[in-house]
């Protein structure tokens, strides 16, 4: 079990770092296309290159760790990336992070503790195929309600001649995502558990072609709400969707159990909490801040004063299409510092 969450650590690592790497090399590089000298530029610039075989072995990483452990073990871990790339981008780009960062990180480090420790008696899973079309007809009535519930507020919308999106809106286009994401991961663990129970080997490449439709179509849905939409609501409810969703559907259409043992199964049920609360605090953190009484602000360090006043100054809009490289204002700053410098 340790060795599947060490592993879920590395990958979302890879994923997220990766993420960030990429964008500090595209600052200096012309927008992707499949011109041949665009694309000799991308090939050439170091930075680039690390970020994107950091990004592809980290998904690499993840399919190994989806092939040791249930996917509800693997799929609250991977919340923990957040924390991960806020702690790279304190050390590598030298962003300061404020008190609520520290404890979004802090409890989602408890949170895997937890899932580790209680998730040792966890047993192997199976796939129940009786299961499975009840599984799909859940998501699509789910679907439906919800993009149900976003035309009536688009419709309300567009008669009040409203041009900000409503916070409803917001949290419907983060829920699709975040499903969707969580469903990627379930169904990539079924091809292994597929082969276990003796099925063709095909199946593993199958379900990794669906789950990467799936991931695709949650990046559509998320941008869309990344277009005129807040990053902070939409990047927290995708991360907290795709957790519950991996854990229920895991539990619905793998067979995955809760331990036996009171102390094992409260700690992975708090594991879970922890790290759903510590990636809801990373998420929205600047938003925090700025709601906290001035007494308590006068007591938080200078450097932290100094970080969320660059946070203030930068954008609040985030537009990155993946719930897990959702990248600070503070983090955006220095990239783009960074570029002026290169070029000057």
């Amino acid at each position: 079990m340790w060795e599947s969450i060490f592993l879920t650590l590395v990958a979302t690592a890879g994923n997220n770092i990766g993420k960030v790497l990429q964008k500090k090399g595209t600052v200096i590089l012309p927008p992707l296309s499949f011109k041949l000298k665009v694309i000799r530029t991308y090939a050439v610039n170091k930075l680039w290159v690390m970020g994107f075989l950091m990004d592809i072995g980290g998904a690499l990483l993840m399919l190994r760790a989806l092939s040791l452990a249930p996917v509800s073990v693997i799929q609250p871990v991977s919340g923990c990336g957040l924390a991960i790339l806020s702690i790279f981008s304190h050390f590598y780009l030298h962003e300061v992070m404020n008190i609520i960062d520290w404890m979004g990180i802090t409890l989602a480090g408890i949170g895997t503790i937890g899932v580790g420790a209680g998730g040792e008696e966890q047993e192997s899973s199976e796939v129940s195929i009786l299961q499975l079309p009840w599984l799909a007809f859940i998501v699509m009535i789910v679907f439906v309600l919800l993009n149900g519930w976003l035309r009536i507020y688009k419709r309300q919308r567009r008669e009040q001649e409203l041009m900000e999106y409503e916070v409803v809106e917001e949290i419907i286009y983060g829920l699709e995502s975040g499903i969707l994401f969580g469903m990627a991961s379930v169904i990539s663990k079924m091809g292994f558990v597929f082969v276990e129970q003796g099925f063709s080997k095909m199946s593993i490449p199958l379900c990794v072609s669906i789950s990467i439709c799936c991931s695709g179509t949650g990046f559509y849905y998320q941008t869309r709400g990344l277009k005129h939409g807040r990053a902070i609501v939409i990047s927290t409810c995708a991360a907290v969707a795709s957790i519950v969703t991996g854990v229920l559907a895991g539990m619905l259409a793998l067979g995955e159990q809760l331990p036996s043992a009171p102390t094992a199964r409260l700690a992975v049920l708090l594991g879970w909490l922890f790290i759903m609360m510590g990636v809801i605090l990373l998420v929205s953190s600047t938003k925090l801040m700025r709601h906290l009484p001035w007494p308590l602000r006068n007591l938080i360090p200078s450097g932290v004063a100094r970080n969320f006043s660059l946070r203030r100054t930068g954008s609040h809009r985030v537009k990155d299409p993946s719930p897990s490289a959702v990248i600070p204002a503070a983090t955006l700053h220095h990239l783009i510092t960074t570029a002026s410098k290169e070029k000057a």
